[in-house]
């Protein structure tokens, strides 16, 4: 019986994954085609052409430019459709109050996640860019890839709308006292490492972008714990 219900479950899970993939495979199709008409815009915003000009280097750099925008693009439209599937999943097995707080927990990670992108693209890149032209000189010109420039870009955007979960992943978590806030505030020395290594990995080899990506991340950190009064 337990064999049954736990094959139950998985079976759950895989339908739940099944479902979010469609909504970002049903979507991904738009999103391609919107992506060719929005890598413009999106470029001219951070990459003025007087500043520095923009370049493809392989017959294909364009089109995988666009599939890989059209994809992050497919993924951010579903995460509301995403975020409501697993909270159909886990709703069975929570209490009352445990539904109350995860319910509204659903509405909000949505909002953070959209939140979070627009605080990269807004913030934290146009930080990045000036910090890249400040090293050009009348004889170092600054020329980028579509895809690195893309790639940077996107990653990111996206990376933001995560880690702009943080505080609600905190405040969750004391709510349905799975964790004290005590042991938060111990926790503070390997939240940093931890954060580091996500930056480090969210964010091309260098240290502005980790640096860029780790400290709105903390300071996340730290707003969580103060919404758990």
């Amino acid at each position: 019986m337990e064999e049954n219900t736990f094959l139950g479950h998985l079976e759950a899970l895989r339908k739940v994954i099944l479902r979010s993939l469609i909504a970002v495979a049903v979507l991904f199709p738009v999103c391609w085609y919107l992506s060719g008409r929005l890598i413009p815009v999106f470029t001219s915003l951070l990459l003025p052409p007087e500043q520095a000009t923009l370049h493809y280097f392989s017959p294909m750099e364009a089109f995988i430019a666009e599939l890989k925008m059209g994809a992050i693009l497919a993924f951010a439209l579903a995460f509301p459709y995403v975020a409501w599937q697993f909270w159909t999943f886990i709703t069975p097995a929570l209490y009352k109050k445990e539904k109350k707080v995860l319910g509204k927990a659903v509405v909000f990670s949505s909002l953070l996640f959209i939140a979070g992108a627009l605080f990269i693209f807004y913030v934290i890149l146009p930080i990045l860019m000036r910090f890249a032209f400040s090293f050009a000189n009348a004889n170092l010109q600054p020329t980028f890839g579509l895809a690195n420039f893309l790639g940077l870009a996107g990653g990111l955007m996206l990376a933001g709308g995560l880690i702009f979960q943080l505080p609600l992943v905190i405040i969750v978590l004391n709510r349905l006292g799975v964790v004290e806030k005590s042991k938060l505030k111990n926790a503070r020395p390997y939240v940093i490492v931890i954060l580091l290594i996500l930056a480090a990995l969210a964010t091309p080899p260098d240290v502005v972008s980790q640096l860029l990506l780790f400290f709105p991340a903390y300071a996340l950190f730290e707003l969580g714990l103060l919404f758990t009064r």
